[in-house]
């Protein structure tokens, strides 16, 4: 009896950080049923990889594209995908909207557009499984879900800029509990945006307990604005060591101040990262405004920006803090926003040909396009500092790969498009940070086992065939600053599930992705 496909003749890395080796792979029913010399045996679609890597799918643990994801009309739907990522965590940051309804629904709507876009997903959805819902045969690649910190916290107690009472941490927990029981691997907060900027410690730690009892982890955004990067740090391993949880978090790097906060961690705390390498970040631009400016989401800081003596004293913070100087960001790209204007330039592009000051200039942005206005923050450090950086933070043991993508527009971060083949290209073959079979532990296996992801993540038996074919001497990312929506280079063909999703670049149009729900969890009808 001839297996569903046979994929022949590929060098299999397969996920474990364990040395490549020769063999053929056979998939029935869309899981993997044999690997080694299938020599007569036959399947009904045959692959030829003579000269490729077969590898796991990758893993992105976090990355906005689930609107993307289930959007057919959108540009942006297969940009993580082309460069092999099959399985996608939902709630980056802690972004999310169920559990939510009317006015509140419309303002976190309007407050995630800056990375969702102008999406039309229809909803409410009062309960997490009527979210994940949206996921059933509609999506190209797996998601994951995880617990959303956002729409729990105004669910609870709206956008006030407080700690939580006790009756509110109650509902809290009780939501909480709903999405462990929808499978969800972590909890996800981003605690620079709204409405968790003003969670304390404590909701963060009694939240936490709650969760390691379900049996998953904390992930943060943590709160780089409000204490500063050391004391966000130290503040995410007191929640590890009260709550007794590991600890993840979002979009590092390994450098003058995180390398001596790992190294003390190191046997003490379980805390791991994720970066994506780029010496530039992506966010809306009321982000560079203080964190009690921000307050109320989108509507109160507009309602703010009308206020003539508040906005004249933001238009001078912004001039402050937008003045390239030491400590301050470098330059900032406008990426997106409701008119389409001023796409691809900057901020001081833009300042100079209105004849205004950056701060003013900022301002005017921000009004005009509320309700976002999404930038690129290239930091100040040039090419050789950040390939530094990249490199020891490549070859970290607890740095795994995640593009912390946005998927709208034509002028994205290119990150979004390029992330894990730039890691192979940058970080393997030119850097030599790690080998290969170290990059795809990184991007595959790591990730798989730290969210406990079911059966993804490896080659082995019985696993789901969600598979990458590649050429190791040409994988490219071919996103750069200038085209961000370029297509990686390299990659034959991306598979989900024994199904084909992406060959040579092209999109075969197959949604055979899955909700994945944590390996140990007890779904609630």
């Amino acid at each position: 009896m001839a297996f569903d496909t046979v994929i022949r003749q590929g060098t299999i890395v397969d996920g474990s950080g364990a040395a490549r080796y020769a063999a053929d792979l056979a998939i029935d029913e869309g899981r993997i049923v044999a690997i080694g010399d299938l020599g007569e045996e036959r399947g009904t679609v045959e692959i030829d990889a003579a000269g490729l890597i077969v590898s796991p799918g990758f893993i992105d643990v976090h990355i906005h594209s689930e609107v993307a994801l289930i959007e057919p009309a959108t540009p942006n739907r297969y940009g993580s995908v082309r460069q092999g990522v099959t399985t996608q965590l939902l709630a980056p940051d802690g972004f999310g909207w169920t559990h939510l309804e009317g006015e509140l629904f419309r303002q976190m709507w309007d407050y995630t557009r800056f990375a969702t876009g102008d999406a039309k997903l229809g909803g409410p959805w009062p309960r997490a499984e009527d979210y994940l819902a949206l996921f059933d045969g509609t999506t190209p690649a797996n998601v994951v879900p995880e617990i959303p910190h956002l729409p729990i916290r105004l669910a609870a107690m709206g956008w006030d800029d407080r700690p939580a009472t006790d009756a509110e941490l109650d509902l809290m927990r009780e939501l909480v509990r709903e999405w462990l029981d929808a499978g969800a691997v972590a909890f996800n907060t981003g605690l620079d945006y709204q409405p968790t900027a003003f969670a304390d410690t404590r909701e963060l730690i009694e939240l936490s307990k709650v969760v390691v009892e379900g049996g998953a982890i904390y992930a943060a955004h943590i709160r780089y604005n409000i204490l500063g990067r050391d004391a966000a740090w130290r503040e995410t391993f007191e929640i590890s060591r009260e709550a007794g949880i590991p600890v993840h978090i979002s979009h590092e790097n390994v450098d003058d101040i995180s390398r001596p906060l790992l190294d003390e961690a190191a046997g003490t705390i379980d805390v791991t990262f994720e970066s994506y390498m780029y010496p530039a970040g992506c966010t809306h631009l009321a982000m560079t405004l203080p964190t009690w400016a921000q307050a109320g989401g989108t509507d109160g800081v507009y309602r703010r920006l009308q206020d003539p003596e508040i906005r004249k004293q933001l238009t001078e913070y912004l001039q402050e803090s937008l003045t390239v100087g030491e400590g301050r960001p470098g330059k900032l790209t406008i990426a997106a926003n409701q008119s389409g204007s001023h796409i691809g330039r900057t901020v001081a592009e833009v300042a100079e040909e209105q004849g205004l000051p950056i701060g003013e200039a900022a301002m005017r942005m921000l009004i005009a396009e509320h309700p976002y206005a999404l930038t690129i923050y290239h930091r100040r450090y040039g090419d050789d500092v950040a390939r530094t950086i990249a490199k020891e933070t490549f070859q970290h043991p607890a740095m795994m790969v995640a593009s912390d993508g946005i998927y709208h527009g034509t002028f994205s971060h290119p990150r979004a498009s390029g992330c894990f083949a730039r890691a192979i290209r940058m970080g393997v073959r030119e850097l030599q940070a790690v080998t290969l079979e170290e990059a795809i532990y990184k991007m595959s296996g790591f990730p798989a086992t730290r969210f406990h992801v079911p059966h993804r993540g490896f080659i082995r038996t019985g696993y789901a065939a969600d598979l990458v074919l590649f050429d190791e001497a040409t994988i490219a990312d071919g996103a750069t600053w200038e085209r961000p929506l370029e297509s990686p280079t390299g990659i034959e063909l991306v598979m989900v599930g024994g199904e084909p999703v992406v060959r040579r670049n092209v999109p075969t149009g197959a949604l055979p992705g899955k909700v994945l729900r944590r390996q140990d969890a007890t779904v609630s009808a």
